[in-house]
């Protein structure tokens, strides 16, 4: 049994607190890293799709749905334990794909892959990493892995780099199907800024043998032709469900499709042989207006039975939205932004530190609420507005 809640807050009151130095608030992380960040790094962490209405809609929406706190019940016993494809985890926290963190942290993603590692809890890779998927795996052999993978033009590439994954010992497979084509940030463009066409971002394809065959010469050689042709494959506004069934078919890992929010869509997405989902909107950046993640899983889960692992994201960014989005269903969530505001700030220590607030922050809203176990959670515990 691990106390996280209680265990933090001594630390912190009785002045053993190694961390003091970092923020506790999410808005004190973001503040410090906007500081940190120059324009275009930040517009690309932080911007959204259009009006950004979508993202600050996956945040307000949280506040419909409200605890019912149960009290005079035994919690002296509770954790945080989940089980996903067979494995136990201590907390039900996963650090989602994010690329190009070259721009957000000179240690790119071995920052946020060590901290994942040093906090036991699942690391999914962007295909878009500033570090390849060897080179992380090699560094964090032991951990938790996923492979995101976006489904691009090229089959012979996206192949290549789901037995690329399976070599390096990766454990899943998460095909985001939501970024058929980049959605219209404006802040990106306001800033001009594309962090592809720096060379950032592209560690996956100019290591990728399949890859290399469409250039002429290699990338170490001419970098601009590599970026050029990693533009024209990145993304597939053809792709299908005939087309992840081919993924489905590569490998005999579990397979997750991320990037839906309709029950049409997961029932879809079993019947092709996804092993998973993760409800999510991209964090708001695809589609302007679209509905919030937490009313997603709420529709998607009232009253059915999912016959797969139902995951969240896109919103998370307390503890108590952790549970709601338990409650409603889901079996892990996925951290996204709040991440990389603790990155920008300190680097792997950061994100540490983050997660650590965030198991702590949870363990006591669950201690509080009158729940034991993540297993106890349900939605007769959630009153909607």
């Amino acid at each position: 049994m691990t106390q996280f809640g209680l265990d933090f807050q001594l630390k912190v009151y009785t002045g053993m607190d190694e961390n003091s130095d970092l923020p506790v608030s999410i808005e004190e992380w973001r503040q410090a890293a906007r500081k940190i960040l120059k324009d275009g790094p930040w517009g690309y962490v932080e911007g959204a799709a259009g009006s950004e209405d979508t993202m600050m809609e996956n945040i307000r929406a949280f506040s419909r749905y409200r605890i019912r706190p149960r009290y005079l019940r035994n919690v002296d016993g509770r954790n945080q334990e989940i089980s996903l494809f067979g494995r136990k985890h201590d907390s039900p926290f996963i650090i989602a794909p994010i690329g190009v963190q070259s721009i957000i942290h000179k240690d790119a993603e071995y920052a946020s892959a060590g901290a994942a590692s040093a906090m036991d809890v699942p690391y999914i890779l962007s295909t878009v990493s500033s570090v390849n998927m060897e080179d992380i795996a090699k560094k964090y052999p032991e951990s938790e892995k996923w492979f995101q993978l976006y489904p691009g033009k090229d089959e012979n590439v996206m192949r290549s780099m789901v037995k690329r994954a399976e070599r390096s010992g990766y454990q899943a497979i998460v095909v985001t199907v939501d970024t058929t084509m980049l959605g219209w940030r404006e802040q990106d463009l306001k800033n001009a800024y594309l962090p592809f066409l720096q060379g950032e971002g592209i560690a996956n394809y100019i290591s990728d043998p399949e890859f290399r065959k469409r250039l002429d010469k290699p990338p170490e050689e001419d970098m601009n032709s590599a970026i050029e042709e990693f533009l024209m494959v990145y993304v597939n506004p053809a792709f299908s469900w005939s087309d992840f069934r081919k993924i489905r078919s590569w490998t005999e890992l579990p397979v997750i499709i991320k990037g839906i929010s309709s029950y049409d869509d997961v029932n879809a997405a079993i019947k092709y042989g996804a092993d998973g989902v993760v409800i999510s909107n991209h964090g708001g950046r695809q589609v302007d207006g679209a509905i919030s993640t937490i009313e997603a899983l709420d529709e998607i889960t009232d009253n059915r039975n999912i016959s797969c692992t139902v995951l969240f994201d896109s919103g998370i960014r307390h503890g108590s939205d952790a549970m709601k989005a338990l409650a409603l269903g889901a079996d892990g969530v996925l951290i996204g932004r709040p991440y990389c505001y603790a990155m920008a700030v300190a680097g792997q220590r950061g994100v540490e530190r983050y997660i650590g607030e965030l198991k702590a922050e949870l363990d006591l809203q669950m201690a509080l609420a009158g729940y034991e176990s993540i297993t106890s959670l349900s939605r007769r515990m959630i009153f909607k507005k």
